[in-house]
């Protein structure tokens, strides 16, 4: 490979995979800051609406952080790829084009709004703020997974005499069959990414308040915490399941239809098999084209690809070697990563589930540390899945017409490269931890706020883990969940 053409790849997928670490948090968060204020409505209960302000304030910072990151990898499409937008420009730039316009300016000027507007807005009006803000996330993902659905499985365009791609159907391109899994494959993971995270800052503000040396403050925290906790559950089992079917499922299948090459690579199978084995680990061994130490389940893979277990499933023996992806060991680990994490999620989620229907979760210690623990690991499964589909596209921009070779700025040295690499490399650490420590601040300080009294969380049967401040308020949630001490 061109050193040149590996240095721009590198260089965009850094910046791109630092920068989906935010909007996979705030699409996932504005759906449960939305649950929140929801319940303040209804209930009138302010410690749900502060709740909501308080993660509203971190939905801010990370919103703040993916547009810096967002704008640097719009201009890579200029000097890195230069190749690559003019002859794609006229298909990609329309739905690029609308998610800035339609969703971008509809999320961040409503969420000036939910942040600053609390005290000037009616309750019904901040409400609907807060549905804005997570409508544009969710819309603005829907422009960008349909961007890269085109880079997938090209639909709705003519390739003119020039050698340009022109857009021929516009409802092509936002119907593509590629995009309707994808697109909901993606917002489930970012609904996971959200409830873990909400679920695991209930869990250390828990933590915290049961010490035998907790003060008031951090009591009072844990009466919040017990809020983000259930939340966090009762969203993220249900999203964890989703994510990984039908979403997931479906995608797979969208895969093996469009893209045999990619199927192949990420579940490691060589050789064409008629009742093709699922993998659960193994080793591919590139020299002698095979999996070493594999742990399979006969013919599972056959069913799930095409509902037969005598399905026949091609192997990479059998494409053309360069249609491969170029880097088949990397992608099959990406994706049993991913799959791997999945599995873990659901567990974890069951087995808190469980535990909340015997009103038993907020007394576990070792759930409440598994729970925190577990926050930052839907990061991680997000971003191995979207290196699945990008090393699994390969070697193409745009599948079967754009190859990766033909796209890139060749007159962008290997050198230059680099160099703006490293900057952006320092500039991004340097903003991960200001984010984190802005991040720790607001989670250091609590939703509580400092106009609370601890005594407020003594009101009614505010000391119930079912009902108040404890958790949901008995009436809007099913009984199966509600807690007593």
């Amino acid at each position: 490979m061109d050193p040149a053409l590996f240095f721009h790849r590198f260089h965009f997928a850094f910046t791109i995979s630092f920068h989906y670490l935010f909007p996979q948090f705030t699409m996932g968060m504005g759906l449960l800051i939305v649950i929140l204020k929801t319940k303040a409505l209804r209930t009138g209960d302010e410690r749900f609406e502060k709740a909501a302000r308080f993660w509203g304030k971190i939905f801010g910072l990370a919103f703040a952080m993916g547009v810096v990151t967002g704008i640097p990898m719009e201009f890579q499409f200029g000097t890195n790829w230069a190749r690559f937008s003019e002859a794609t420009g006229g298909v990609i730039g329309q739905t690029l084009a609308m998610e800035g316009v339609f969703a971008f300016f509809l999320e961040s000027s409503f969420l000036g709004l939910f942040l600053f507007g609390h005290k000037r807005l009616s309750p019904r009006m901040h409400w609907f703020s807060a549905f804005a803000v997570f409508a544009g996330s969710w819309i603005s993902g829907f422009f960008i997974v349909a961007t890269n659905a085109f880079m997938q499985h090209p639909v709705g365009y003519e390739i003119q005499p020039d050698g340009m791609l022109a857009l021929t159907s516009y409802w092509s391109l936002l119907l593509n069959p590629w995009l309707l899994w994808q697109y909901l494959h993606t917002m489930t993971g970012a609904v996971v990414t959200g409830s873990f995270v909400m679920a695991g800052i209930g869990a250390y503000y828990l933590l915290l308040g049961q010490r035998t040396d907790a003060s008031p403050e951090a009591r009072l925290h844990a009466e919040y915490g017990k809020v983000f906790v259930k939340l966090g559950v009762l969203v993220g089992l249900p999203a964890s399941v989703l994510v990984a079917f039908p979403t997931g499922d479906m995608q797979a299948v969208n895969v093996a239809e469009h893209q045999p090459a990619a199927f192949a690579s990420m579940e490691g199978l060589f050789d064409t098999e008629e009742g093709a084995p699922l993998v659960l680990i193994g080793q591919p061994d590139m020299e002698n084209m095979r999996l070493d130490n594999p742990i399979e389940v006969p013919r599972i893979l056959s069913f799930l690809t095409y509902r037969r277990f005598d399905a026949e499933v091609v192997g990479l023996k059998d494409i053309p070697r360069d249609q491969w992806p170029d880097n088949v060991p990397l992608h099959y680990y990406a994706y049993h990563i991913m799959v791997g994490l999945g599995t873990l999620f659901i567990g974890t989620m069951l087995l808190a589930a469980w535990l909340l229907l015997r009103r038993k979760l907020f007394r576990s210690r070792a759930m409440l540390w598994a729970l925190m623990f577990a926050a930052p690991f839907p990061f991680i499964a997000n971003t191995t899945g979207w290196m699945t589909a990008e090393l699994g596209r390969q070697p193409w921009l745009v599948y079967g017409v754009l190859r990766t070779e033909d796209g890139y700025s060749a007159t962008v040295s290997a050198g230059n490269a680099i160099f703006s690499l490293l900057g952006f490399m320092g500039l991004y650490l340097l903003l991960g931890i200001l984010f984190l420590f802005l991040a720790a601040r607001e989670v250091g300080h609590g939703p509580g706020g400092h106009g609370t009294s601890p005594h407020d969380s003594e009101r009614g049967d505010g000391g119930s883990e079912g009902g108040g401040a404890g958790g949901l308020p008995h009436t809007d949630i099913p009984s199966a969940f509600n807690e007593g001490r």
